[in-house]
């Protein structure tokens, strides 16, 4: 079962389209969504959660499209946003108890023992806490209520590296449960490539691939040489590219190279770098 299925949704604000995106995400599965600023990843999550309605396409979560009545499905699912919506004047505690009415599942054990992994200060005002305190409390009130899928918008945002690395355990060990499934959106590259199983990049709204994590490593290398080496690499198989006085440095497919012509690893930050430099030159020079 795909714990979410997208087909050629699309929606348009002002001068930014979300063009024709198709994604799916199997259960037991970790998917990150890669794209700057602007890209499109917080309107693909207000979509699905239809806090905005798509002018196109389909989508479903966890079996349920998102045109029809999402209440029932809702309790199934955590959010994190990129700024957690919670009363200023409250503190986690009262928070935790606040959710016992809301969701029917809330596990306030599970969430005690959350703010203390995650160190969160249980009785400080939500407004004074810090903003890596409180994606860590959004994180943790989304893991609290038994969700079978989370949608994370940037949740790693304002984390400290000890801190993301603890919710990037809490995130893999979420998944360890088959009938889970996280979508999880970041420019923090790093972290999705220790965490996730499938990658999607977004440019300005579209789509540029979406492939398995560990196929994607495999693929493509990191040629650095001189414009005379890349030269006798077949152009279809250079992805992106930056030269510079001293030689070329390339991302191309490892299948394609001639013999004898080495690479070294690539990292997904540099994918999508060289990727988005090559599409924006291309699009200068028409």
């Amino acid at each position: 079962m795909n714990a979410i299925e997208i087909r050629n949704l699309t929606k348009s604000y002002g001068d930014f389209t979300l063009g024709g995106l198709s994604l799916t995400l199997p259960t037991g599965c970790i998917l990150g969504l890669v794209g700057e600023n602007g890209a499109g990843k917080s309107t693909t999550i207000r979509l699905l959660l239809g806090m905005t309605e798509p002018d196109g396409g389909k989508a479903a979560l966890l079996g349920t499209d998102i045109a029809g009545d999402l209440t029932a499905v809702k309790e199934e699912i955590g959010v994190v946003m990129d700024e957690p919506g919670l009363p200023h004047c409250m503190t986690a505690e009262q928070v935790g108890k606040m959710m016992t009415g809301i969701y029917r599942n809330w596990d306030a054990a599970a969430f005690t023992a959350l703010l203390t992994r995650l160190d969160i200060p249980a009785a400080k005002p939500f407004k004074e806490l810090s903003r890596g305190n409180r994606m860590k409390l959004g994180i943790a009130i989304a893991l609290a209520h038994k969700p079978r899928l989370l949608l994370l918008d940037e949740p790693t945002s304002g984390l400290d590296p000890v801190a993301r690395d603890e919710v990037v355990r809490l995130l893999s060990d979420f998944t360890r449960d088959e009938t889970h499934a996280v979508l999880i959106s970041s420019h923090i590259v790093s972290d999705l490539e220790k965490l996730c199983d499938y990658i999607a990049f977004l440019h300005k709204g579209q789509l540029m691939l979406r492939e398995e994590k560990d196929v994607l490593l495999e693929e493509y290398g990191l040629l650095r040489c001189t414009a005379a080496t890349l030269a006798t690499v077949d152009p279809a198989a250079v992805i992106g590219k930056k030269e510079s006085p001293y030689g070329v440095a390339a991302i191309v497919r490892r299948t394609a190279l001639p013999a004898g012509v080495t690479v070294s690893p690539v990292t997904l930050e540099e994918l999508f770098v060289f990727m988005v430099k090559e599409e924006r030159d291309e699009s200068a020079a028409v």
